[in-house]
């Protein structure tokens, strides 16, 4: 048996597909201690029954409909327009733009590809330097991880059976908290006075008629689910429906010829994470039966007491795995093992989870390995080094951040308490 697991870990590293990897781990686990093997299969099918995940396809097509449109230029010139006049107004229009284009598509890597196109060279004309706008860009196309509605968070809440509607308020603060954070940076490391934008009405008439259809978005889910019309499933298709009917009808920016191809697209991903999902469901199964986090959660307490020790050591883990791996991997493999140790040390679940996304949020661009500096290193044609040293300073403001996050948990809580 311990030959198949070292020949399971051999796979591994040549490259075999994450979930044949957990669940052959999951058919060996059980195995091993003569259950029979049925129960893989009846774990993988209770995902069927899940009924928060129905959101995610449907999220995630509304997102993939956003970023096949010229929906980013729209939200760019309106920001321009209102928050333009500013100092250092582009550099906090991109974070803004970043932030929101990545809450609806849920990868950052897509909003530094569909975006960096255009704001690198705006930054540069109004006298930013390469490297802060560089920096920039990289550091803020994963921002909008914690803002509805987020894939991530989605997912977090299937796998953690957590209300999505709370992980959706709870992102706004911490999320929020973050964008002043990098504002005030930004905004004092503005060239010059002259790369403000004056303010006119007639601008911000022009352009709130052209995002006059993309803004009501945040309305419909938020407002449609804490207003009681909808749960986030239904939410999650009055969005998806909205987004087609939009793009494709009104703007006519997506031919209908071109709707399988993106349905296509979208849908991969989500078969993706769907896979890994289910085959990560055995073998959390497997670890809940065999007792496996009741047992590392006792070792543990015998070495740490207090609560925020143990953050602060699951801040330094999370951020190594978020740099390791993409978000949704790290989230199926990595939340079953810590949800009940970190629920033994008085951690609130909907909390937990959004210190989760921050620490994978920021692992996206944590040297050496974070996804976000091979992306932008490939988009921009800069060597990774460049990355590095461009994102530290925003890397800095991220990290502090993280520590209010975690260590002030109303921060996360206190929008619950107010619309409950």
């Amino acid at each position: 048996m311990s030959g198949l697991k070292a020949l399971t870990f051999v796979f591994a590293l040549i490259g075999t597909p994450l979930f044949v990897i957990i669940a052959a781990l999951a058919l060996l686990s059980f195995h091993s201690v003569g259950i029979d093997l049925s129960v893989v299969i009846i774990e993988m099918s209770r995902l069927a029954d899940t009924p928060m995940l129905v959101s995610l396809p449907l999220f995630i097509f509304a997102g993939t409909l956003l970023s096949e449109s010229r929906a980013p230029e729209r939200i760019l010139r309106l920001s321009q327009v209102f928050l333009g006049w500013l100092p250092g107004g582009l550099a906090v229009v991109s974070l803004a733009v970043c932030a929101l284009f990545t809450a609806f598509t849920g990868a950052s890597g897509v909003t530094i590809f569909a975006l960096g196109g255009l704001l690198l060279p705006a930054l540069l004309k109004d006298g930013y330097t390469d490297k802060f706008s560089m920096g920039l860009i990289t550091s803020s196309g994963s921002l909008g991880l914690l803002f509805p509605p987020s894939l991530p968070l989605i997912l977090y809440g299937v796998i953690a059976e957590a209300r999505i509607d709370h992980l959706f308020v709870a992102g706004i603060l911490p999320g929020l908290l973050m964008l002043l954070l990098l504002t005030a940076y930004t905004i004092g490391k503005s060239p010059v006075p002259t790369a403000r934008e004056r303010f006119s009405l007639e601008e911000a008439g022009k352009a709130l008629r052209l995002a006059a259809w993309e803004l009501p978005l945040p309305v419909i889910i938020l407002g449609g689910i804490y207003g009681g019309f909808f749960v986030a499933g239904e939410a999650a298709a009055v969005t998806a429906l909205y987004v087609l009917i939009v793009e494709v009808f009104i703007h006519r920016e997506i031919r209908l010829n071109k709707l399988a191809e993106i349905m296509s697209k979208s849908m991969m991903l989500f078969g993706g994470i769907l896979i890994i999902l289910a085959a990560s469901m055995a073998s959390t199964n497997f670890l809940v039966d065999q007792e496996v986090p009741m047992r590392l959660f006792a070792i543990i307490r015998e070495y740490i007491d207090s609560k925020y020790t143990f953050l602060l050591l699951l801040n330094l883990f999370l951020l190594v795995v978020g740099a390791m791996l993409d978000i949704f991997s790290a989230l199926i493999l990595v939340v079953p093992l810590i949800l009940p140790i970190a629920t033994g040390y008085g951690v609130d679940p909907v909390h937990l989870g959004i210190i989760f996304l921050t620490n994978l949020q920021i692992g996206y661009c944590t040297p050496p390995v974070g996804l976000n500096l091979f992306m932008a290193s490939y988009r921009f044609e800069r060597p990774v080094i460049e990355l590095y040293r461009a994102t530290l300073p925003f890397l800095a403001l991220l990290l502090l951040t993280l520590m209010v996050i975690t260590y002030l948990p109303w921060l996360s809580l206190a929008l619950i308490r107010v619309l409950e």
